[in-house]
């Protein structure tokens, strides 16, 4: 028997595990700017609702509830614009519907994914975990008169912030509707705009309420600080959501009961999330900041939660300077070969720590 893992690339932050040790040995400690896990509070709406829900002794639905379908769609119409008829599933997080999702909508050995050429690992995972064979590009007419099975896109973009307009959207849907391709939007970042305006895949001025072969991808990890909850979602055509719910039924991929009842708080209320916003709007201006006066250019970043940085050298050579300062980045490596001399500046730190970040910064690499 081979094993699955053997299939797959080394766990990226495993890698990392030599420049934490180092960024550890600072007087000062660590400011571990590597990963986007919220450090802020979960809000008391969220908290409250959660405990009301703990009383739960029977098996949840793996649809969600009558009240979360209700949420999911009406936030994905308030947030993404959406005013067709949306097929709406909750999620374990957004990292496990990812990875698993193209074994979910039966792709296989043989078949074709395209993912962005700088991009999030777990694409590339799921891929693979499929059997399925990768195909990195930013440009669908360089695909050529490949089959393609699946089109990944992220916007905002996890690393790099990059926004993609309307417009880039729209070509997506029709190229993959020509060819008769899913297109899957991953959009966890949707509300974090900052020197762009973010747009949903579902917005009518995409697809017009034809959800056809789309679906969005989001999560309440980053916007209500539920990374702890694993409470994701996806919404778009009802065909593509009920094969999944139908597939997931099966495999037992059911959001508890309380957290269900923690999401539909979270998406029914906005001003924990401008709170929260404001919180990472003062952290990426005290970081941006600090990162250019340190010698970094920074590229794209007008959305998200990072800040995607270089010094024109090797990734790893950045991530070793910073190291020595005592502060952690994520290596552009992690996210795909074209990205070897960027590294990835979270802003899921408290505000001390950025402080601490941008003082250190201020001594020099």
């Amino acid at each position: 028997m081979s094993a699955l893992s053997s299939a797959l690339p080394d766990f990226p932050w495993d890698l990392l595990e030599p420049a934490k040790t180092l960024a550890a040995s600072h007087p000062d400690g660590i400011v571990d700017l590597s990963v986007g896990t919220p450090v802020d509070p979960v809000p008391q709406v969220v908290r409250q609702a959660l405990i009301d829900g703990a009383d739960a002794p029977g098996y949840p639905l793996t649809a969600g509830t009558a009240k979360l379908r209700a949420a999911i769609a009406g936030w994905l119409a308030r947030s993404c614009h959406a005013s067709g008829d949306l097929g709406v599933l909750p999620t374990i997080g957004s990292k496990e519907l990812v990875a698993w999702l193209p074994t979910l909508l039966g792709v296989g050995p043989g078949d074709k994914v395209v993912i962005p050429q700088v991009c999030y690992p777990t694409y590339e995972v799921g891929v693979r975990l499929a059997g399925a064979e990768v195909i990195r590009s930013d440009s669908l007419t360089a695909v050529g008169p490949e089959r393609v099975k699946l089109i990944w896109i992220n916007s905002p973009s996890n690393p790099t912030g990059r926004v993609l307009p309307a417009e880039h959207l729209r070509k997506v849907v029709a190229w993959a509707r020509e060819r008769g391709a899913i297109v899957v939007s991953d959009e966890c970042y949707l509300t974090l705009g900052w020197e762009a305006e973010p747009v949903s895949v579902l917005a009518d001025e995409v697809t017009g309420g034809d959800y056809t072969g789309v679906l969005a991808v989001h999560s309440l990890s980053k916007r209500s600080n539920l990374a702890g909850y694993r409470a994701g979602l996806v919404g778009g055509d009802p065909a593509l959501v009920a094969e999944l719910l139908a597939v997931r039924k099966h495999a037992g991929m059911i959001v508890p009961a309380p957290v269900q009842a923690a999401m539909v708080a979270a998406l029914e209320d906005e001003e924990h999330v401008a709170q929260q916003r404001a919180r990472y709007s003062a952290r990426r201006d005290t970081l941006r900041a600090a990162l250019s006066k340190a010698g970094f250019e920074i590229s794209h970043s007008e959305a998200g939660l990072y800040l995607w940085a270089t010094r024109g050298e090797d990734c790893w050579q950045t991530v070793d300077r910073l190291a020595r300062r005592g502060i952690l980045a994520a290596p552009g490596a992690f996210y795909g070969p074209a990205a070897a001399q960027h590294v990835r500046i979270a802003m899921t730190a408290t505000d001390e720590r950025v402080a601490a970040a941008a003082d250190r910064l201020a001594e020099g690499l």
